[in-house]
């Protein structure tokens, strides 16, 4: 998953606007009588175009429209409720249904999840929540969205790079299970008009490419564009410190040369590949413990809806929330005695 992002001039169109009286006299002699006049004993018939234009056209006799009955039209009024299962953005409920039963054990039981600081995330309104991003395959988006989904009962929005969607299959699955293009106008509806949690990784695949090595030290968080969206919104930003994905499936190495050839921004060798094949190796994560951090949602009193923020106080923003989020994982690093059990 990723962060975000950061008339004509008038003239002559070449349209000619035409009455009907302009139409009948082009088309009609001066001092001709009108062609094809119909027999003074015929009645005119009122014809009423689409967009309420109506006019009188004269009808031969025994040529009257006959009116043909219509079944009469069912009510309704569904109050402006989407009647299917799909929203507007391609999430289901029965799929999010189907993932949380299928995903539980391994939340629970391969993973082990454990949360510190759930009550800092909003039971209503909106929230952009902002988390590291590590392993070749992230784990972290899953297990974020169906921890809170299944503990404060709220649906969570990832956003994520396009070429999830590009994908076939994966891409509809991706969008049914709650996944959405990050783009700046699609979070600021999701927060500002329907209030709903967003989840967004700033770090970006910065954050998924990083070797072994480089675990848990954090990109930079992009231009800030994610802080300007809250600000525009009018929402606060919750950070989240993820400790585990790093080590689900760690990187070895990458091949510039392959990840060119199948257009991907990488192509990792795991250590999971040594478990599990080289195939498995890019699906199956390694059983490390995750443990989730949330830390207090930071404000901004700014005004909403702007078309433009300060870049510095944006940037100065962005960095302030990266440096609590490191230093979040710095103290649960020092607190943790394995990476297995925690």
């Amino acid at each position: 998953m990723t962060g975000l992002p950061s008339p004509p001039t008038p003239g002559f169109t070449g349209a000619v606007d035409l009455t009907r009286d302009d139409l009948a006299q082009d088309a009609t002699p001066q001092g001709a009588p009108p062609q094809d006049a119909p027999p003074q004993d015929a009645p005119p018939q009122d014809v009423v175009e689409p967009g309420g234009v109506s006019w009188e056209v004269p009808v031969t006799p025994g040529a009257e429209l006959v009116p043909i009955p219509r079944p009469p039209a069912e009510p309704h009024d569904d109050g402006g409720v989407r009647t299917g299962d799909v929203d507007g953005w391609g999430r289901s409920e029965r799929v999010r249904a189907l993932a949380r039963r299928l995903y539980d054990p391994v939340y629970r039981r391969y993973f082990r999840v454990e949360w510190e600081g759930l009550e800092h995330i909003p039971r209503e309104g909106g929230a952009l929540l902002v988390a590291n991003h590590g392993g070749a395959i992230p784990s972290d988006a899953p297990v974020i969205m169906h921890g809170i989904e299944t503990e404060l009962a709220r649906p969570v929005y990832g956003l994520a790079d396009n070429l999830f969607r590009s994908l076939p299959v994966v891409g509809t699955l991706w969008s049914r299970a709650g996944g959405v293009p990050a783009h700046p106008d699609n979070a600021f509806r999701l927060l500002h008009d329907e209030q709903q949690l967003v989840l967004v990784f700033p770090e970006g695949t910065k954050g998924t490419g990083k070797l072994v090595g480089e675990r848990y030290r954090l990109r930079r968080f992009g231009r800030g564009g994610f802080v300007e969206i809250a600000m525009r919104a009018g929402v606060p930003i919750v950070p989240i410190a993820v400790v585990g994905n790093e080590e689900s499936m760690p990187i070895l190495a990458k091949s510039s040369r392959l990840a060119k050839l199948l257009n991907v921004p990488y192509m990792p060798l795991t250590a999971n590949m040594f478990v599990f094949g080289p195939i498995g190796g890019l699906i199956m994560p390694l059983p490390a413990k995750f443990k989730l951090r949330v830390l207090p949602p930071v404000h901004f009193e700014v005004a909403t809806n702007q078309d433009r923020y300060n870049h510095s106080v944006v940037l100065d923003e962005s960095e302030a929330i990266r440096t609590k989020i490191q230093d979040a994982l710095f103290d649960m690093l020092r607190a943790r005695r394995s990476v297995w059990s925690g």
